[in-house]
């Protein structure tokens, strides 16, 4: 399908509360586009969502009614928009945008004609960048930033997946963070979107590696900066969060069985899965201190 030049935002909501003013007033000053922005609801009870939409011409609710997770409420928000829209804007409620950033990243991708991914520099609540542009996480680093990443933050296996000693310069990426991307519209569609079967987490990396596989480029544009303040949602609630971290371990999983199929791979899918079970199982502990 041809698409065309509009611009629309897509934000997946799960009672995002004040968060969400922030996200959409900190927008304006992100591009001199027009744009429209789509809130896909996964079933909010704190108003938020619907107060947008009373109090703003511009966004859109998309009531889901349930918690279908992060990549398929994107998807489905995708769905919602005509052709006229061929860049898209994927982001969390928690997002706030500094002036001019989302400009910087479709100038980027006007002059990357293959990039079908772009992210932004991210920094944290506390104004350290975040390692958003990162390596496919291989078997060797993925195990060796499983039990060192926490003990031992600066080892060689947690420095080379997330790129920590990379110059921070426009480059390409094996894949972008999901809290903030800038889809080409027609290269999102050629890989059918996040893959539903990862209710959150690793729904980014995958994404990456299947842009790539189909031959786009995942780019990193630092001049574009945007500020993640935090999941809100994911930190409300203890019970929540040990269910994200179980959920966690188990989009890893699927990750990693998903590139080693057949049955050779048997026998180390079923490490997999015991090792990351054991460990998920740990963290949830931890976590329910």
């Amino acid at each position: 399908m041809s698409y065309g030049e509009r611009l629309a935002v897509v934000s997946v909501t799960y009672s995002p509360g004040e968060s969400l003013g922030a996200f959409l007033d900190s927008l304006v000053k992100a591009t001199e586009r027009d744009y429209t922005v789509v809130l896909a609801d996964n079933g909010s009870v704190d108003g938020a969502p619907e107060r947008a939409e009373q109090e703003r011409d511009e966004v859109t609710l998309l009531r889901i009614g349930e918690n279908v997770g992060y990549g398929s409420g994107a998807n489905r928000g995708v769905a919602e928009l005509g052709p006229e829209f061929g860049w898209i804007v994927v982001a969390n409620p928690d997002v706030v945008w500094q002036p001019g950033s989302l400009d910087e990243l479709i100038a980027a991708a006007e002059r990357t004609p293959r990039a079908g991914a772009l992210g932004p520099l991210i920094r944290g609540g506390d104004g350290a960048v975040y390692p958003s542009a990162r390596l496919l996480p291989s078997l060797g680093r993925g195990i060796g930033h499983a039990l060192f990443g926490k003990v031992w933050p600066a080892n060689p296996w947690t420095r080379a997946y997330q790129q920590s000693e990379t110059v921070v310069e426009e480059r390409d990426a094996e894949w972008l963070s999901g809290s903030c991307l800038l889809l080409r519209r027609t290269a999102f569609d050629s890989v059918s979107g996040f893959d539903s079967r990862y209710f959150m987490y690793f729904e980014d990396v995958d994404l990456g590696d299947r842009l790539a596989r189909a031959g786009w480029r995942n780019r990193y544009v630092p001049s574009a900066e945007i500020v993640h303040t935090g999941g809100h949602a994911t930190t409300a609630h203890a019970e929540v969060s040990a269910r994200m971290l179980a959920e966690h371990h188990r989009s890893a999983y699927r990750y990693l069985a998903d590139r080693h199929p057949g049955p050779l791979w048997a026998p180390l899918r079923l490490v997999l899965r015991a090792g990351l079970g054991a460990r998920a199982a740990l963290a949830v502990r931890r976590a329910g201190r």
